[in-house]
């Protein structure tokens, strides 16, 4: 992490600025499993509390390993106790059907590329790139990946570097070439940017 945070510093003095602001990297990493992904599709477009109480009925019906199998064995309507959504139950049956048929195996994930992955799990039900991007990063611990659709990155890049509108996609792309091979830590480092205040 040192490594990556002194390359950061060196190639963006923006960055730099950012990094000793927040202070070290400290990733909140998962175990790159069906339950850290289940646990991904529960939380889209939910507030975290709310997520976290569904998320925790749903890990207490499910049993003692958060497995697929285990999954599929809940009914529509036990599911629906938990306080997920049509859509989210939906999304969650297809991602443990696909795992149960071997169509997903999350302990060979990590042999495959970042574009890999992203092709794999973005064909589940409800996962878009977004959230295989954040699997990346936060599970696989993949150094260089850069969501550049991720609204509360674009919107510290706009604070950031003073810019007069969110940087378009593109716009973003073309920023991040210089934090390249460790676009992952400047992305967290620019979602603490926004948690911490300037000037402290």
């Amino acid at each position: 992490m040192e490594v990556a945070t002194l390359h950061l510093q060196k190639a963006d003095p923006v960055m730099a600025q950012i990094i000793q602001r927040v202070g070290p990297c400290q990733f909140a990493i998962r175990e790159p499993t069906f339950e850290t992904l289940a646990r991904s599709i529960t939380f889209q477009q939910l507030h975290g509390k709310a997520a976290r109480s569904i998320f925790e009925r749903l890990r207490k019906a499910v049993g003692r390993r958060f497995t697929a199998t285990a999954f599929l064995k809940l009914t529509q309507e036990e599911l629906r106790a938990c306080g997920l959504s049509r859509q989210k139950i939906a999304s969650l049956t297809d991602l443990a059907e696909r795992v149960a048929r071997r169509e997903i195996n999350f302990r060979k994930l990590s042999a495959l590329e970042d574009a890999e992955i992203i092709s794999v799990l973005s064909q589940v039900r409800g996962v878009g790139v977004w959230t295989v991007q954040m699997f990346l990063i936060f599970a696989l611990q993949r150094p260089n990946v850069m969501p550049l659709g991720d609204f509360g990155i674009r919107n510290a890049v706009r604070k950031a570097y003073g810019l007069p509108e969110l940087p378009k996609p593109a716009d973003l792309a073309r920023m991040a070439e210089k934090w390249h091979p460790y676009c992952s830590v400047a992305s967290w480092y620019l979602w603490r940017s926004l948690d911490v205040p300037a000037g402290i």
